[in-house]
Formats: C-alpha cells, sequence, structure tokens
C-alpha cells in the first residue's frame, strides 16, 4: 500500500468516526502453511519452513542439514519444522548470534507448547490467495511450527483485514514483554511512530486536532515516562546500532547517556539548535561513551620555522634581544594565539639572521 492510499483509508475512517484498535475480528483454526510472518517485524527471522516429512527424516538422521539446505536453497535462513530449528546463517556472524538466541527462546516455548495450550494465540490477517500474514506473535507461530508441524492447523486471532495501525498494535504487544531485544523494541518503536504520524497527519487533513503526548503515549499502551525514554533512544541512530550491535545497558542509563552529551555539546559550543554535523558528533561521542571508548587527546600545534644553515645566525638569535632587531616583523602586529602567524615571524626572522 502505497502512503497515499494509506493517508486515504485514514482520513475515511477518520469521517466515518471509526475507532482505531476496535476492528472486527474472530477466533479461526488456520493451517499453520498458510500463514506467512511479516518480514518488517522486530521478531521476524530469516525463515524457511520445512514440510513434516522432511522434518521427520532429519531428526531420525535420515537426511543431512545440508542435504535440507542445498533442497530448500536455505543459505542466510534459519530452516523451521517440527522438533528442528537449523541456523543456516553464517557461523559466528552478528545475524547468526542474534538468530542463535531467538532459536532457543523458540524451542523452549515450543516445548511448553508440547505440554500445555497457547494461552495466547497469535493474530493475523488475510493477504488473499487464502493466505495470512502474522500481526502479533511471531515467536508464538514459530513455536506452533516447532512443536506440531508445519502442516498442522492451531488456533489464531484472525481479523477481518489488516489494521490501519498494524505497527502500533505490535508495539503494543511488544513493548510489554521481557524476551523482545532492547534492539527490536526500538525499532518497533519507530515503525509505530510512523503510524502515529501518519495519523496525525491526516488528522489535519480532516480538520481535527493531532494527538496529543499523552493520547500518543496512550495508543501506544506505555506510560508517558516510558514514551520519553523512547523518544530520547530514538533520536540519534548510533543508539539503535549500538543495541543491535550488541549493547545490552539498560534503557534508562543510555538515556542519561545521551542527554549528558547533548547538553555538554550545547553548553561547550553555545548551541540552542543542532544542525546536522552537530548531531553527528554527538552521535560520535554518544557512541564513544556507551562502548567506553576514550576520545583521543588531540596534541598541541607546533610551532614551524625555516632550518638554519649558519651557526652565526643562531649566536645572533641566542645572545641578540631580535625584537629590538630590523627584521620586518612587526611584533605589535603578531597573534601569539595564531600559530601560523607566530610560526610566519620566526622564518621571517631566521631569513633575516641567515642574511644578515
Amino acid at each position: 500500500m502505497n502512503d497515499l492510499k494509506y493517508e486515504q483509508l485514514l482520513i475515511s475512517s477518520l469521517n466515518n468516526q471509526e475507532v482505531f484498535n476496535a476492528e472486527s475480528f474472530t477466533y479461526q483454526s488456520v493451517f499453520l502453511s498458510s500463514v506467512v510472518p511479516d518480514l518488517t517485524n522486530a521478531r521476524f527471522l530469516p525463515a524457511i519452513f520445512i514440510e513434516d516429512e522432511h522434518a521427520k527424516l532429519f531428526v531420525s538422521r535420515k537426511i543431512t542439514k545440508k542435504q535440507l539446505v542445498d533442497m530448500y536453497h536455505a543459505e542466510d535462513h534459519v530452516l523451521i519444522g517440527k522438533s528442528c530449528m537449523i541456523n543456516c546463517l553464517k557461523y559466528n556472524s552478528p545475524d547468526w548470534k542474534k538468530a542463535n538466541k531467538n532459536i532457543e527462546s523458540i524451542i523452549e516455548l515450543g516445548n511448553n507448547i508440547s505440554v500445555s495450550e497457547l494461552i495466547q494465540t497469535p493474530t493475523i490477517y488475510p493477504v488473499g490467495d487464502s493466505k495470512y500474514q502474522v500481526l502479533t506473535g511471531h515467536r508464538r507461530f514459530f513455536a506452533l511450527v516447532y512443536a506440531n508441524g508445519y502442516g498442522s492447523a492451531s488456533q489464531f486471532k484472525v481479523y477481518e483485514e489488516k489494521p490501519l495501525l498494524a505497527k502500533v498494535k505490535q508495539f503494543q504487544e511488544n513493548a510489554s514483554r521481557d524476551d523482545l531485544s532492547q534492539y527490536g523494541k526500538l525499532v518497533a518503536f519507530l515503525s509505530a511512530t510512523t503510524e502515529i504520524d501518519a495519523l496525525n497527519h491526516a488528522k489535519i487533513k480532516a480538520g481535527l486536532k493531532k494527538l496529543t503526548v499523552k493520547e500518543t503515549a496512550t495508543n501506544l499502551g506505555i506510560s508517558m515516562g516510558a514514551y520519553d525514554n523512547y523518544n530520547v533512544l530514538t533520536r540519534y541512530t548510533c543508539v539503535i546500532d549500538a543495541y543491535e550491535s550488541g549493547l545490552s545497558l539498560p534503557f534508562i542509563k543510555t538515556k542519561k547517556i545521551v542527554l549528558e552529551v547533548e547538553a555538554q555539546y550545547k553548553t561547550q559550543h553555545g548551541k540552542s539548535v543542532l544542525n546536522v554535523t552537530d548531531k553527528k558528533n554527538i552521535s560520535e561521542e554518544i557512541t564513544n561513551r556507551l562502548f567506553n571508548k576514550k576520545q583521543p587527546v588531540a596534541s598541541a600545534p607546533s610551532f614551524k620555522i625555516k632550518p638554519f644553515k649558519s651557526s652565526q645566525a643562531i649566536k645572533t638569535l641566542l645572545t641578540k634581544n631580535i625584537i629590538e632587531l630590523n627584521t620586518g616583523v612587526d611584533w605589535n602586529d603578531v597573534d601569539w594565539e595564531d600559530h601560523i602567524a607566530v610560526s610566519k615571524a620566526l622564518s621571517t626572522v631566521v631569513e633575516y639572521l641567515e642574511n644578515s
């Protein structure tokens, strides 16, 4: 859906006084093989699903990992089937490590599903051709495939159509779950606020007032304090990059670092409004602080003068009051704080002494 069509749908809903986040849904039993994950969701794994027959052969060691990878063209993906999850990403890469953490939690949940009911069902919506896309509950969906097989059916909460504020719904769920990575929460927040921004733009076009900060936080399902935390943490992409690279500092500590660096920079440079260059400099300092990198101490600039060729010139320099000589330098006009100007004056003196 393009931005213009999305905006038109939002305006139409506003004009019809429809209540957002109140879309119609039913609970249905749906085959897992007819459900696809959302590639843009923070829970997403680059997954390829294995047919139950092939999963059974792999578990019973009648087929190898390499054969499965070749069969499903699974390089740089994670293979998921009944009782097996296979990480085929580049070994020991950041993506491989991140996938491994997700795999561990999905297997644990899958084992729990095998012996008990899934309390909160995943939510899905139709995307055509008898297919559905996961809205919330990606980890639960993967765990269902692991526990029961790709050919099995399970209970889902099925929306009649894709909710207009789908990313807001995803964030509402992800923000309250401790098992989602900090990086995942920040990405989910950015996606949700993009939808909120679109909604506000549509409200203005419809002659309505934008959501207040309090209303925005309420729509996202978080407190005002948490909303402020997310806003500060997503102000600089370097913070999101740091969490993606493995940073594990609590959000509140990272927020403190961001605000301190910002305040110090503004005070040091006498600025109240930051431009692109300022934000780049602040980002570098934030990254250094987050990873405890010390800034290299800038060495003081040195004075540069022409080399002496005459020992007599050196003797004159050391034994005479140079300022009283007619060297051609107006010492009253020399800016002694300017290293280039001082170096130029000294070079003029050396040239005078060499030629005297």
